[in-house]
Order: structure tokens, then C-alpha cells, then sequence
């Protein structure tokens, strides 16, 4: 029978990793067999810097957890060696970071996930893997709006250089009339012919 001690921690450990579980946006489960230090290392830093949390853990209490946070389906997975990586904020990054370390290792191996709170398969796992990451979406969406931000800059800076919106619309007024002021002439002109034709048979 283990110690009131020993059952305080194992309940402690499943309390945090329920919350994990429940405060997460994804998560991935792993099966580390096979990395080396130096890989390992390597890998939990690139995990860390993109905001993933990834730590071992024991199958029995991560069993419990996932009870407890509803996703009983990820029970089955819990075999062997398992790793968990979880993150808060990008659905994306640890799918991505460890399906690529995995295409590299003919032991390390991803084993199941979720997505927000729901179990999913190895195929969404491996779509999600794909996606870019976070900073190449948003250079996407800023360059789609590149265009018209631009065109609106050069439209104010036009509007500065001519000393205000009340000297550009000065400028405009007096560019038009000219030409309101050649519509009269030119009507003048052809009303012309039609007088003359009327007042010469008078004259006779």
C-alpha cells in the first residue's frame, strides 16, 4: 500500500495535468522511445520557445487525468512511453514541431491528440502539422491588406503635401472650372448659325 504521502502527490500530479488537459487549445501525446539526450534537449527547446508545454508522464496518472477532463478517448494510446505536449494559444505548433521530428526517428512516434477538447485522429494531427506557422499567417494577412493600406498612405500624404483637406479641395474647384466655364462658350457658338438663317429672310 503506498503512504498517505505518495497518494498526496500522485493526486497533485493528476489535479495539475487535468488542468492542463482542460486549459489547452491541443495537445499531442508521444512515444519518446529511441531519443537521445542531445535530441531531446534540442527538441524541448524548440517546443518551449514555441510556447509548448512537453514533459513525461506516467500512463496510469495520465489515464486518470484524462478522465477527469473528459477525453477518455485518448485512454487506448496510453501505452509504452508517453510524452505529452500541450499548448494554450497555437493549435499548430506542437503537432508541426513533433511530426517533423518524428519523420527524422524510426522510434519516436505520435500516438494520439485533442483539439479543443475533443479527441482526434492521426490524420487531423498530421493536417494540423502542416499548417504554417503562426508568424508566416500573420505576414499573410498583412500582406493581403498591404495594398489598400498603401494606396490609402499615399492617398493622405497627398492630402498633407497640399497644405490640408480645404486647400486640396481648393485646388480641385479651380481645376473644374475651366471647363464649366467653356460649356457656355461653346454653346453660345452654336446657337450662332440658327439666328443668321432666321433674320435673313427678313431683309429681303
Amino acid at each position: 500500500m503506498p503512504s498517505a504521502k505518495v497518494l498526496e502527490q500522485k493526486q497533485a500530479i493528476v489535479a495539475e495535468l487535468t488542468e492542463r488537459l482542460k486549459n489547452s487549445v491541443t495537445g499531442v501525446l508521444v512515444n519518446y522511445k529511441g531519443i537521445n539526450v542531445a535530441d531531446d534537449t534540442a527538441l524541448r527547446k524548440e517546443l518551449r520557445e514555441a510556447g509548448v508545454q512537453y514533459s513525461v508522464v506516467k500512463n496510469t496518472l495520465l489515464s486518470r487525468a484524462c478522465e477527469e477532463a473528459e477525453l477518455t478517448g485518448l485512454q487506448t494510446t496510453l501505452a509504452g512511453t508517453t510524452a505529452l505536449a500541450t499548448c494554450d494559444e497555437d493549435y499548430a505548433a506542437a503537432a508541426r514541431i513533433l511530426a517533423n521530428y518524428a519523420k527524422k526517428s524510426k522510434t519516436f512516434e505520435i500516438k494520439g491528440g485533442y483539439l479543443d477538447g475533443e479527441v482526434v485522429d492521426l490524420a487531423t494531427i498530421d493536417s494540423l502539422a502542416k499548417l504554417p506557422t503562426r508568424e508566416v499567417l500573420l505576414a499573410n494577412v498583412l500582406g493581403a491588406f498591404q495594398a489598400p493600406i498603401a494606396s490609402f498612405a499615399r492617398a493622405i500624404q497627398a492630402i498633407v503635401d497640399e497644405g490640408g483637406v480645404e486647400e486640396c479641395l481648393a485646388k480641385t474647384s479651380a481645376d473644374a472650372a475651366p471647363a464649366e466655364e467653356a460649356a457656355p462658350a461653346e454653346a453660345d457658338a452654336s446657337d450662332a448659325p440658327a439666328e443668321e438663317a432666321t433674320e435673313a429672310p427678313a431683309a429681303e
